[in-house]
């Protein structure tokens, strides 16, 4: 008599595999994740798992993407968490008073932690492979970032370059040039800060669609897409019946950070799972009105932590200081909310 042999069904996210990361990065706010606006509208990255080499042309209301892999195929959105690495370094140098430099020198164990992958010999050997497809994929655009259009083909990174080994011949460091046209956004503060579990979702189009979802819906209540808008935004050559699909079971799971995922006929709608109060329900017109994106600063450097109640906490804090004058009140509020998970990691 045969024995039937059940599967556990695999979890939605990929799980934390450095739960004690903050130990090794230097300056937790460091390790905010931020992407470029750009690159989060418009499908740059392959969702494929095997090798891109198809040559890719985009058009959107006026904007047009082309897209030439090297004959180690296109970069994907898993190759983007390196960019993403670079991008949040950099806006961290620029929020301490740092000059921004397109060349930017990392240490690889760092870039690995921050972003969930392995440390293995074979997650050394998967950066550099993204460090290649960055290099080799040219984009020809007439996207402007900070107020600059650069038309000419670029690199998504202009080079690459390991700096030190160790004895086993694995990299410790390494130097990463980034092309003009992603510096310009970041100079531009053109970026915006990403759920530290976007690093979990497993597939590719998962990432994308969250990267549409912070970009559009953002901090408003909900945002609608009709789902063929959808699937070109995402850049996906999947059948329609097949991408359908996908996007039901990432509305079943429900495990897409920041946003609830509902469909409809032929739209998708979108749903913040924590919508920012408006200005209106701020009782005392001396508090400072902070920037919508330190809200997900904030839950990034207070992880489980309701950052609305310890905005009450701060704002109680600031009043019964005498209301003294912030010179960066989103910063100070970062702070406050670092501090507090500090002295108490378990909510």
């Amino acid at each position: 008599m045969g024995v039937t042999k059940t599967t556990k069904a695999r979890p939605p996210l990929l799980p934390i595999r450095h739960p004690n990361q903050d130990f090794f990065i230097c300056d937790i706010l460091d390790a905010i994740p931020k992407d470029d606006m750009a690159s989060m509208e418009h499908p740059v990255f392959s969702l494929s798992t095997k090798p891109d080499l198809r040559v890719q042309e985009y058009s959107h209301n006026g904007t047009l993407v082309s897209i030439v892999p090297s004959v180690r195929g296109v970069a994907t959105i898993h190759d983007k968490d390196i960019l993403i690495y670079c991008i949040s370094q950099l806006v961290a140098g620029m929020n301490r008073g740092e000059e921004p430099k397109r060349e930017l020198y990392l240490q690889a164990y760092d870039l690995l932690v921050s972003t969930n992958r392995e440390t293995s010999g074979d997650g050394y050997r998967r950066l550099v492979d993204a460090l290649e497809r960055l290099a080799g994929t040219r984009i020809t655009t007439n996207i402007r970032t900070n107020d600059e259009q650069i038309t000419e083909g670029f690199g998504l990174i202009d080079s690459w370059r390991v700096i030190r080994t160790n004895s086993t011949g694995r990299m410790l460091s390494v130097k990463v040039t980034l092309s003009e046209w992603l510096f310009n956004a970041v100079l531009g503060r053109e970026v915006l800060t990403l759920h530290r579990d976007y690093f979990r979702l497993r597939k590719p189009i998962e990432r994308r669609v969250y990267e549409i979802a912070r970009k559009h819906c953002g901090k408003q209540d909900e945002w609608t897409i009709g789902l063929p808008s959808l699937q070109k935004k995402c850049g996906s050559v999947s059948p329609m019946k097949r991408f359908r699909q996908m996007v039901r079971e990432l509305a079943l799971h429900d495990h897409l950070p920041d946003y609830s995922v509902v469909i409809e006929n032929n739209k998708v709608r979108f749903r913040n799972r924590s919508s920012i109060p408006s200005a209106a329900a701020i009782e005392d017109s001396d508090f400072p009105l902070l920037n919508p994106e330190t809200y997900h600063d904030a839950k990034t450097v207070a992880p489980g932590y309701d950052v609305y109640y310890l905005k009450q906490e701060w704002r109680n804090w600031w009043i019964e200081s005498g209301k003294p004058p912030l010179r960066d009140a989103d910063m100070a509020f970062i702070g406050f909310c670092k501090s507090r998970y500090e002295r108490n990691p378990n909510p």
